[in-house]
């Protein structure tokens, strides 16, 4: 089931959990009370609520839309505001993680963007790893031991997370503003030193995700031996959405084809099947001693080519950036100063 947190027409004021149905939005906090299901309206008020009650209220859900189905001709059902027009809602961010940890899965990325940061900021060993490379076939710029040892990551600012169709206003301090092609795994569940082999048991569901950057600020940052902070951390940086679907629609989330647009122009292209950590191995390792909870969301960072840094390309006011991954959807935003 795809899950969409949303605003009714203009009303800004409160947000609303529904599930889409081809181009009809169910609102289920409403439909539980026309309907007066037995069923616990609580868990279906917001997203988090129904995250810390999952599984039982994907289960709950299930059931709710059987209920709506067996009523098609009930006037209460067709006239209320439960059942909408998936034009006539606006969609938000499906929810405002309580800790947002992104990681770097893909080794592709990871390389290729050592290798921009260091043809911006140093051509000329830039031109003599490329000029060994062509000799030797293998150049000294190089992706770090480390990041084969353990899985990095940071953690961002909650706040600072919007949805599809929000602006994404560009920091006055930067020239060099990029989006980055991602999806997310969201918890729905509580655990702590949870195994790898059980972790899938922690996942609710999967998002898009697009981590914008200031990429002329990063390198400072990782030059200093720390961050990323003012690189990442601004309104507006971090985009989810434009659904959560849960884990049930993505059979296989390592094979899904990911692509980015910017004002209809295809800019990068890959496929979640080249990630190097999977989600397992995150949740293993974050929760080595630390507990982990329901709205709790890991990146999977950058796929390789997946961002303007890796293609020496930018954003622009004015520019229009659409990520589409398989079975998530399409997320929708424009670039504002």
């Amino acid at each position: 089931m795809k899950l969409v947190t949303f605003y009714i027409s203009d009303d800004l004021q409160e947000k609303h959990l529904g599930i889409v149905d081809k181009e009809r939005v169910i609102d289920l906090f409403e439909s539980a009370i026309i309907l007066k299901s037995d069923l616990p309206s609580a868990p279906f008020k917001d997203m988090l609520s129904w995250l810390d009650n999952w599984p039982e209220s994907q289960k709950n859900t299930k059931i709710l839309l059987d209920q709506i189905k067996k009523k098609p001709d009930d006037h209460q059902v067709k006239r209320s505001p439960c059942i909408l027009d998936i034009k006539d809602i606006r969609i938000t961010a499906p929810l405002i993680p309580r800790t947002l940890r992104d990681f770097i899965c893909f080794e592709k990325h990871m390389f290729q963007s050592t290798l921009s940061m260091t043809k911006m900021h140093y051509p000329f060993l830039s031109k003599l790893d490329n000029f060994i490379r062509r000799l030797t076939g293998r150049g000294f710029i190089n992706v770090r031991r480390q990041w084969y040892k353990i899985p990095l990551y940071y953690k961002g600012n909650p706040y600072t997370v919007i949805g599809h169709g929000q602006d994404i206003i560009r920091p006055g301090y930067t020239q060099k503003l990029d989006y980055e092609l991602e999806f997310a795994a969201v918890i729905g569940k509580r655990g702590k030193n949870i195994k790898e082999k059980d972790a899938r048991d922690y996942i609710a569901g999967f998002t898009i995700f697009n981590d914008i950057s200031a990429r002329d600020v990063q390198f400072d940052e990782i030059m200093g031996g720390l961050g990323p902070t003012k690189s990442k951390d601004f309104d507006t940086g971090n985009i989810l959405g434009p659904f959560l679907v849960t884990t049930d629609e993505v059979y296989n989330p390592y094979n899904l084809e990911m692509r980015a647009r910017i004002n209809g122009e295809e800019w990068s292209r890959g496929n979640s099947a080249t990630m190097h950590y999977t989600f397992e191995q995150l949740i293993a390792y974050i929760s080595q001693d630390e507990t982990i909870f329901p709205g709790d969301v890991l990146g999977s960072g950058t796929v390789g080519n997946g961002c303007g840094l890796e293609l020496d390309r930018y954003l622009q006011p004015g520019d229009r950036v659409e990520l589409e991954i398989e079975r998530l959807g399409v997320l929708q935003n424009k670039v504002a100063d």
